[in-house]
């Protein structure tokens, strides 16, 4: 039935399919891509709002078939004096990072101030409640409505600084076109004659295939081809640090989690391409799964992937007489600690395009973490060379280490080689909650003793992480979980073992605080029961243990450099004191995080500066944009060290070189990349100085490739052990109201230099945001192997209402190794937060809580999300 409405002023006609949402009429019918698809069809994340008749509806909820006649607005049909009015509140304030949820949001606060041109910051938070932001921590987001509706008072207001290098907060790279929706992500490209592709997804954590017949799918019209394993030309198992992974899993082997791929489908739309996938018959031989990673570590255990054992990995670190030392302590604490499931909850879902080049090479359009890493996968997929893989990054609507293995990327391509077009792949939000590795649920064991001042004297801890199906860097972040074991703290004897196990759970693997922030946890819980029994506060305890330059981490690094922890501890001490004299619940945590991965992996920075003929600069580099600004901030290390103006510099991530730095984690591409872009500007910098006009360097290419090769691996005896680069340290303030809710938050982050003082700001609150949401509200539990849940609130990624007030303190304590003093901050925001909510609620009700999220307390019952709930009342017997 055809549907005419007015979309931004012009009539249009369509003819939507029944059912057919208003999202997916406007973006693929009409072309308008400012409304995003983070969570269709559950109208939970507000990245599709519209305007219908005058009022903001969530477009993936609205049926196209029922908007006949009415006015549709988008940020497309707002004038041009109110679309910049929008960007330049957005961008001055410093309102976005990623920039997926931003446009949904822009046009919400076009709502609200047309009916209220002055609200109150509480009436803000209020009016975005549907809308879900992941980097944010909201705090900058109302700044800038309130900016915004400042502006449109016709009140004077800041601008964005457009030019400066270290130390200025410059505005976001293209951050105009990212608050009105004008830079394309994947999912907003599209090519002539594009195929759109769909996945069947495993029906079991464990079973064998017995047979797959396509033949129904294949039937159907628009299909123009089904993929399974016998058409992988190349290496059908792959994975960042073990080829333990099928892109698809074939016929007689066993499907290992409900996020394993089966068949992939390619048609003429996307409609097409999930039906025929949905046609797709399965016949499986269900074997009982292995959910407990302490069954699947015992003997005789059935093995879970045929790649590796089930012990994915064991850390050990042995330093001192840790017996001894516990016996002679004069104060001994014990306990389990208990982490859960996190989902990344990205809210741009993954997404690839595939299109055939006429030179014979493929061209991969992705949004992964380590572009040169899809590019050498993908090609051993196919059976080519890797220079026949052109890669390019299209920066992502957000990431936090759930993008660095492959998602859709080898199927798009493989899909894309067997039709000769060009094909682009999306999941769906449960697709990708299904299908991407999640944070580690990790058992910890502890015991920890100190002498009767409350020194520190040993740790004995015993980690054990479910590290799912597959390994992807699952051993590598148990690995980091015990060498971070004993904290930012002095400890003479140290016995950390960390296990990371295989199990038919969906994948673990790289998020946000790898593993640091569950060993915090536990270490901070340790240090708040032994501060009870010798006598002193949090702050005290920990001003007792802290290191300092000459101290020996719990990995037996001695710290030479950069070691900012006490002073990020004296900067709380006032907020700390002030709201225990005011009668305050108060918790306090320290937390340090390694900015480089270390443990004796080869680490590079890679920069190419081209001087191009139309007098701009392309900066190449080979880490990934995702949120976090680090092509801004490299265009600031260029500016600094060359004197040139930020506009003629063009930050790129493809493979016009070879560039391939690895994945984009462990707080390193700042570090790194930021050393790399300096040597290379240094080197133009010597030409400029020379007297050449920029005209005359036409086609120069100034190189630049630094390697990080003098790190150490965990328990290696050596000479010298050096097992990070650098460190961030943080202290962390939570302060709760008389009724236990968390009242505000206080953090001071050494982060050597702040490159980009509102940049920075913004990682931290975005962090503390999602800590507070790890530590009360977040988990995805599972039941036989599937996640019980795929809704975005129950899931609990905290709104903007449940956001406390945040005061950041940034610590500069130089980090010689970093480019002119500075170190990576994407991480360590989150380690110290739920070990400081902990003690701020055991301070309210006298309960020591090991299990997170703590969901029992008031805190998080003050909360708006996080309950999930099955056919009754919420499931609450997860804890």
């Amino acid at each position: 039935m055809a549907v005419e409405f007015e979309l931004n002023g012009e009539v249009v006609r369509i003819d939507p399919a029944p059912g057919e949402s208003l999202l997916d009429a406007l973006r693929e019918r009409l072309g308008t891509t400012s409304v995003k698809d983070g969570c269709s069809p559950q109208g939970q994340c507000g990245c599709c709002l519209a305007l219908v008749d005058g009022e903001p509806k969530v477009s993936c909820a609205t049926r196209a078939e029922g908007c006949g006649g009415k006015k549709i607005v988008t940020l497309e049909g707002l004038s041009e004096h109110e679309r910049e009015l929008t960007a330049r509140a957005f961008v001055t304030a410093h309102g976005l990072q990623c920039g997926f949820c931003i446009p949904g949001i822009a046009l919400r606060a076009k709502h609200l101030l047309d009916k209220n041109p002055s609200p109150t910051r509480a009436e803000i938070a209020k009016a975005i409640d549907v809308h879900l932001c992941r980097c944010t921590g909201y705090d900058k987001i109302l700044d800038a409505i309130e900016l915004l509706a400042k502006l449109r008072r016709g009140e004077d207001g800041p601008a964005p600084v457009a030019d400066g290098g270290v130390g200025v907060s410059n505005a976001r790279y293209r951050g105009h076109d990212l608050v009105l929706g004008q830079r394309p992500y994947v999912a907003d490209m599209t090519r002539e004659g594009l195929l759109h592709g769909a996945l069947v997804l495993s029906a079991h954590p464990r079973a064998r295939v017995v047979a797959i017949d396509t033949s129904k799918a294949r039937a159907l019209p628009g299909v123009r081809a089904v993929a399974t394993a016998g058409d992988v030309p190349g290496e059908r198992w792959y994975g960042l640090l073990y080829k333990d992974w099928p892109g698809f899993v074939a016929i007689d082997e066993e499907v290992r989690c409900v996020g394993d791929v089966v068949a992939a489908v390619a048609a003429d739309d996307e409609p097409t391409a999930r039906a025929a996938a949905a046609l797709v018959e399965v016949q499986y031989e269900v074997r009982e799964p292995v959910l407990d990673p302490f069954v699947s570590i015992d003997a005789g255990a059935p093995r879970v992937n045929p790649a590796h054992e089930n012990v994915l990995s064991r850390s050990s670190i042995q330093r001192g007489d840790v017996d001894a030392a516990l016996a002679a302590s004069a104060h001994v604490v014990s306990g389990t600690w208990k982490t859960q499931r996190i989902e990344h909850l990205f809210l741009e879902p993954e997404c690839a395009l595939a299109d055939p080049l006429p030179d014979g090479r493929l061209a991969l359009y992705t949004q992964g973490q380590g572009v040169f890493d899809d590019r050498r996968q993908v090609a051993a997929f196919l059976g080519v060379p890797e220079e026949s893989i052109y890669v390019e990054l299209v920066p992502n609507g957000g990431a936090f280490g759930g993008k660095e293995d492959m998602s859709v990327q080898a199927q798009t391509a493989l899909l894309a080689k067997l039709t000769g077009r060009p094909v682009k792949l999306r999941l769906t939000r449960e697709e990708s909650i299904r299908l991407h590795p999640k944070r580690h649920p990790i058992t910890m064991d502890y015991t920890v003793g100190c002498d009767a001042e409350g020194h520190l004297t040993a740790v004995r801890a015993r980690l054990v992480g479910d590290s799912g199906a597959y390994a992807s860097v699952g051993g590598k972040v148990l690995e980091r979980a015990a060498g971070h074991a004993c904290g930012p703290y002095r400890v003479p004897a140290v016995d950390v073992v960390g296990i990371a196990a295989y199990t038919n759970n969906p994948p673990c693997g790289a998020m946000r605080g790898f593993g640091a922030n569950q060993s915090s946890f536990a270490i901070e819980g340790c240090l708040d029961l032994l501060a009870e029994k010798v006598g002193v506060d949090g702050w005290e305890i920990r001003n007792r243990n802290v290191v300092a330059v000459g101290d020996v981490f719990s990995t037996g690094q001695v710290l030479e450099k950069s070691v900012g922890i006490r002073k990020t501890l004296e900067a709380v001490k006032d907020a700390y004191y002030a709201a225990k004299q005011a009668g305050k619940a108060v918790g306090i945590a320290c937390g340090l995080k390694n900015s480089g991965i270390g443990n004796g992996v080869e680490e590079w920075g890679k920069c190419r500066l081209v001087i191009e003929t139309d007098g701009t600069i392309s900066l190449y580099n080979g880490y990934t944009e995702m949120g976090q600004g680090l092509l801004t901030i490299l265009v600031q290390f260029a500016v600094e060290v060359t004197g040139l103006p930020a506009a003629i510099f063009r930050p790129k991530v493809d493979s016009t070189y070879a560039l391939g730095c690895g994945q984009t984690t462990g707080s390193r591409a700042t570090l790194f990349a930021g050393r790399a872009v300096t040597s290379a500007a240094e080197k133009l910098r010597a030409d400029l100085d020379q007297g050449l006009a920029l005209g005359a360097l036409t086609g120069r290419v100034y190189a630049a490739d630094i390697v990080i090769s003098d790190t150490t691996p965990l328990g290696k005896p050596a000479a010298k052990i050096k097992t990070h680069t650098s460190f961030g340290y943080a202290t962390q303030v939570c302060i709760l109201d008389a009724q236990g809710h968390v009242e505000r938050f206080v953090a001071a982050h050494d982060v050597g230099r702040a490159v980009n003082p509102a940049q920075c700001v913004g990682q931290i609150v975005g962090a503390i945001h999602m800590g507070l949401g790890y530590a009360l509200t977040e988990e995805l539990p599972c039941e036989n192997g599937m996640p019980v849940t795929f809704k975005l609130r129950e899931i609990g990624v905290l709104r903007a209402r449940d956001m406390p007030p945040c005061e950041v303190i940034l610590v500069e304590e130089a980090e010689p190794e970093g480019p002119f003093g500075a170190k990576g901050v994407g991480e360590i925001g989150l380690v110290p937060t739920a070990g400081a909510v902990a003690g701020a609620l055991a301070a309210f009700d006298g309960i020591r809580r090991r299990t997170l999220p703590m969901k029992d307390s008031p805190a998080a019952k003050a909360m708006s999300v996080g309950k999930i709930r099955g056919d009754g009342p919420a499931r609450e017997r997860w804890h």
